[in-house]
């Protein structure tokens, strides 16, 4: 028996629970440190970093529930560590107002727990995805479950920012208290149940995980398209961690504002998602690659928009370049998503949450690579010239990448399987 349409969606609400307590840290945490303490950008993009870095235990993660099964247990345990840590991560940043030593040790020790949260629960919720879903929906599974990440970012990050201000450290800790504790319970409730219900455990495997790594790494498909994977999501992620900064220093937003600009942006990623998976999977329209080639370009131009933005000085909204550019963002991200499911499933058997662990942890780097790189940039640039060109300078830099991004996926996403089932790479095994 596989996933019904309904457990999909329930599984999808745990995705939506990790983008909503992951979006704490990356917009409104993030801004208060820079903008609220003055504390460098680059702050915040090592701690991004750090936990993103324990994210290279993904492959770990999902050859353990591979091996082991009750997949679920991983889950809801990961959630758990994951509300902790976004939690404790709220902490630290009030601690950096009366001492920058304590808040930074216990900001280390919540972010690592973001860290071991997300991998966790994320790729062990993957895995099952992959495993338990019937190979026609696998598609449709992916783009239902990241759009209700995406739509968990986009909620969470526009009511939060609505309830911040005016800002104060107590109404903060109650809200994040609040998104922490019901994502557990949320995640508790739609996980309950599933897995026992569906063909997804596997007989124990008694390979060490090194070895069933290596035969993974092994696949050509496997190691292409990780190298594509590291490349486009270093260039998704470097304005994660200087967007809201930019939009206090420059355009002087409050904190709610600029959490508000976070959901806004994440709700045009949530209309790309929309527009790719009815056209591939309803419409029948375009193939993954050219979608994933529309996605990068469009991002390039509207970052070139925002860098723009703030150096014209002619008072133009900053908001709407913004969401155009999550809706292209959207756009490359689902696609790609789209083609990660369906090559879950190839090669050998059973290893589908080794694969999702092993392009996870790719992801993982680059988000924390390109966030450090793009917030260290903005720190240097900062001291030679005025804020405006300095952010724009970087962002025009991420422009670049999302170019050679769409170059590389040109060349080894193949175009000629239909859209509907999710096209592989052209290079064989």
């Amino acid at each position: 028996m596989t996933l019904s349409w309904l457990q999909i969606v329930r599984l999808g609400l745990v995705q939506m629970c990790l983008g909503a307590i992951v979006v704490l840290t990356t917009s409104t945490l993030n801004r208060l440190m820079v903008v609220e303490y003055a504390l460098p950008a680059v702050l915040p993009g090592l701690l991004v970093a750090f936990h993103y870095g324990i994210q290279i235990t993904r492959p770990s993660w999902g050859f353990m529930s591979d091996t082991k099964g009750q997949r679920t247990r991983f889950i809801i345990a990961g959630m758990i560590i994951l509300a902790l840590g976004g939690y404790g991560a709220a902490a630290g940043v009030l601690l950096f107002g009366t001492s920058f030593w304590a808040g930074l040790a216990l900001s280390i020790l919540a972010y690592g727990l973001i860290g071991l949260g997300v991998a966790a629960s994320g790729t062990s919720l993957l895995a099952l995805l992959a495993t338990a879903t019937a190979p026609e929906r696998r598609g449709a599974a992916a783009t239902i479950t990241w759009l209700m990440m995406i739509a968990g970012i986009a909620i969470t990050a526009g009511t939060v920012g609505a309830f911040l201000d005016p800002y104060t450290p107590a109404l903060l800790m109650k809200i994040v208290a609040i998104v922490t504790g019901g994502a557990v319970v949320l995640t508790a409730l739609a996980v309950w149940g599933i897995e026992r219900r569906v063909v997804a455990q596997r007989e124990p495997d008694e390979m060490p995980f090194l070895d069933g790594f290596r035969e993974v790494w092994a696949e050509r498909r496997a190691r292409i398209f990780t190298l594509f994977v590291f490349l486009s999501m270093s260039a998704y992620f470097m304005q994660e961690l200087i967007l809201e900064p930019y939009s206090g220093l420059v355009f002087g937003y409050t904190p709610g504002q600029s959490t508000q600009l976070s959901g806004a942006q994440n709700g045009g990623v949530f209309l790309g998602m929309v527009l790719v998976g009815v056209s591939t999977s309803v419409l029948r329209f375009g193939s993954l690659r050219n979608w994933v080639i529309a996605g990068c370009l469009g991002s390039a131009a509207a970052l070139g928009l925002v860098a723009s933005l703030g150096n014209l000085d002619a008072g133009l909204p900053l908001m709407p370049a913004v969401v155009v550019m999550g809706f292209f963002n959207g756009m490359f991200a689902v696609a790609a998503i789209g083609t990660m499911m369906a090559l879950a499933g190839e090669g050998r058997d059973a290893r589908e949450g080794t694969r999702m662990g092993l392009w996870g942890a790719a992801q993982a780097i680059a988000a924390g690579f390109g966030g450090l790189l793009g917030a260290a940039a903005v720190d240097g640039l900062r001291q030679i010239m005025e804020d405006a060109p300095a952010f724009g300078l970087v962002f025009m830099t991420e422009a670049v990448l999302f170019v050679l991004s769409a170059w590389m996926a040109l060349r080894i996403i193949d175009s000629n399987k239909p859209s509907t089932e999710n096209a592989g790479l052209v290079p064989g095994e």
